[in-house]
């Protein structure tokens, strides 16, 4: 599991036509935006790609293709009805000719209720010269918060992680750095009686950007950093860097406090040389037993 926290963010060659492409995603976004506040699920559903992952914001659940997808969107709006969604795209980022990253907030009003902010990304995916969702990620504007003292909300990480199968066991041990402005992570796996892969992770807070940052370094030479969002009891780690044989990656890593001793670790939105690969699926970390400080 610690291993794939070194998959990070890639920027590979952008297609010739990128201005036409940026300003269709565009407008792709403001026809999103006017189906929802139709509540036309139908209209919603076609600007996804067949195969295409969706994860409802408000219960977690997560459906795959266009008919599964038109239901969801038909659920929310017998649920919200009248609700309404503006969106501003932020930054749109060509990972490779056929696939983008669109960056940006998105606010929701419904009646009687205070208004919902959430920041997003959306990678597109170009099939039969359209622009089509893919899979979508939000999460909650953070709060600035101005206490040096922020990592102490990490404070339960603190100990010895396993994750293990009959193939393999995932070792990940945090420690306090002198003066706990810093939570070190030495990680190894193991496969057999050998050391397969192993490194280490730096978790600091960023003054200047008043948000929690890492820098992961690892045995075969990759390396990168994260960006650290809390979502209620999640942490949404948006990773970028450089794989070992020079490729670059992005990944949004999902770390989900369970209680003291538990915690669930996903992957989605993972894309490796321009290519967009599949989710990883949550799996369960326990603490070992003694080993919290």
């Amino acid at each position: 599991m610690s291993v794939t926290w070194t998959a990070l963010l890639c920027m590979a060659p952008v297609s010739a036509d990128q201005a036409s492409d940026e300003a269709a995603i565009r407008k792709e976004v403001e026809a999103y935006v006017t189906a929802f506040n139709q509540g036309n699920a139908k209209a919603l559903a076609a600007m996804w790609s067949p195969e295409a992952v969706y994860t409802n914001p408000l219960s977690g659940e997560q459906v795959v293709g266009r008919e599964a997808i038109e239901q969801q969107f038909a659920a929310i709006f017998t649920e919200n009805q009248g609700a309404k969604l503006a969106a501003t795209t932020n930054a749109i980022q060509f990972i490779s000719p056929g696939v983008a990253l669109e960056q940006g907030t998105a606010m929701v009003s419904r009646e009687g209720k205070e208004p919902e902010e959430s920041g997003y990304q959306a990678v597109y995916v170009k099939q039969d010269g359209k622009w089509l969702l893919d899979r979508v990620s939000e999460e909650e504007i953070p709060v600035a918060v101005s206490s040096p003292n922020r990592l102490e909300e990490l404070d339960w990480l603190i100990g010895t992680w396993i994750d293990e199968d009959d193939e393999a066991r995932i070792v990940s041990s945090y420690r306090w750095t002198k003066n706990r402005n810093f939570i070190s992570q030495m990680f190894s796996l193991t496969i057999g009686d050998r050391i397969e892969h192993s490194g280490m992770q730096i978790i600091g807070w960023d003054p200047a950007a008043e948000r929690i940052r890492s820098w992961v370094f690892d045995s075969d030479g990759g390396f990168g950093e994260g960006v650290w969002d809390q979502h209620d009891k999640a942490w949404h780690i948006q990773a970028t860097g450089t794989l070992p044989d020079g490729s670059q990656s992005s990944s949004t890593n999902i770390v989900t406090y369970v209680d003291d001793n538990t915690f669930t670790w996903q992957s989605v939105n993972r894309i490796v040389d321009g290519e967009l690969l599949p989710n990883v699926d949550e799996v369960v970390v326990a603490k070992q037993v003694g080993q919290s400080e």
